[in-house]
């Protein structure tokens, strides 16, 4: 994706595509940097603005505890979910990982996404993002994505 550039999330593929993105990925909360990269990568599918899974190494990792949830995704694998833990909060399955992803989805190991609407701000490339609709996904809107997408008014629903 180019700065400026628009891109319908209906012209993605299903199965999902994983692109990697160059662009900055910020993850802010709590008066500090939760997680910030250029080493992303995106995970592009039908009716779903981007997903970015972004390096362990670029995410305050000890800010994170994994849980025992998990959750099944028939393109990527068995999901393992993490929440935020600070002296002030802590916030339930704010990010998920794929430690065994697969085939097409390596790239994504050791890589974690965040849920836009558990935190208090995510930005691509400068830009606070809308959170996509819907507790279960973890889409990040842009002004360069262009919808409907799943999940809000105008959908199915699914």
């Amino acid at each position: 994706m180019k700065k400026n550039q628009i891109e319908s999330v209906w012209d993605y593929p299903r199965p999902p595509r994983l692109d990697s993105y160059s662009g900055l990925v910020e993850v802010h909360h709590g008066g500090f940097v939760l997680a910030k990269s250029n080493r992303s990568y995106r995970v592009l599918e039908t009716s779903h603005p981007p997903v970015f899974y972004i390096p362990l190494s670029d995410i305050r990792m000890e800010l994170l505890q994994k849980t025992e949830r998990t959750s099944m995704c028939k393109f990527k694998g068995l999901a393992v979910y993490f929440d935020l833990v600070t002296t002030a909060e802590q916030i339930e399955s704010v990010a998920w990982s794929y430690e065994n992803p697969r085939r097409g989805f390596e790239a994504i190991k050791d890589h974690l996404a965040f849920y836009p609407f558990k935190v208090r701000a995510c930005y691509v490339d400068g830009e606070r993002v809308k959170a996509q609709e819907g507790y279960f996904y973890g889409g990040l809107i842009t002004s360069n994505f262009k919808g409907p997408f799943k999940g809000g008014p105008g959908t199915w629903g699914w």
